[in-house]
Parts: structure tokens; C-alpha cells; sequence
């Protein structure tokens, strides 16, 4: 059970393109420890766990709804650098217009047309 809730706040933590930095931050918690957490080394207390969740803008039970996410991950079955990569992506991109991300998109294409190569 411990390593699958370190698992599951470490994917919703960089599905929301956060870091354990910003988590340290907005919780008090030290950065090692939620690490530790996340690692499967230490299981958090419910009340860290709320702080933990609250840090991430969800509700407590979604940690134990194990799975809506993990089938969300299992089926996406993206590496952490893809994740947070797209992440950003659509950070950047919810700024744009509708014509700028089609520009943006186009210019995606052309890149891979162009690695593969």
C-alpha cells in the first residue's frame, strides 16, 4: 500500500508539472521526505497526506482511488520526461490562440517528419 500511494502522488505531482520543490514549499514538508514518501520508504500520516493533497489542489480520497489514474497512466505509459515535457506543453500552450497552436502543432509535425530521417 505504501509504495502505491508514493506512486500514485509522485504521477500526480508531475502530471500537474510540479516539483518535490514546489511541494516543499506549499506543505513545509522537507523535499527528502517526500521523497522518501514517494519511494516507497516511508508511508505519510493522513494528516500529511491531506497537506499533500491539498498542496496538489485534490481531494484526499483520490489517493485511494487508485484506478482512475492508473489506468490514466498505464494507458498514456509515458516515461516521467514525457510527462513533464507535455506538462509544459500545455502550460505554454493555454496561453496561445486558437491559430497560434495550430501553428505550434504544424510545427511539431515537421520536426518529427524531419528526425526520422
Amino acid at each position: 500500500m505504501g509504495m502505491k500511494i508514493g506512486t500514485t502522488i509522485r504521477a500526480y505531482r508531475l502530471q500537474k508539472g510540479y516539483s518535490q520543490g514546489d511541494i516543499e514549499k506549499k506543505t513545509g514538508l522537507l523535499r527528502c521526505y517526500l521523497s522518501r514518501v514517494e519511494n516507497g520508504h516511508t508511508v505519510p500520516s493522513l494528516d500529511t497526506l491531506a497537506k499533500i493533497a491539498h498542496a496538489l489542489d485534490l481531494p484526499i480520497a483520490q489517493f485511494f482511488a487508485s484506478d482512475t489514474l492508473g489506468r490514466q497512466m498505464n494507458a498514456q505509459s509515458l516515461s516521467d520526461d514525457e510527462l513533464r515535457f507535455l506538462t509544459q506543453i500545455r502550460r505554454y500552450s493555454s496561453n496561445l490562440n486558437d491559430s497560434d497552436r495550430k501553428l505550434l502543432l504544424a510545427m511539431v509535425k515537421k520536426f518529427a517528419a524531419t528526425a526520422t530521417r
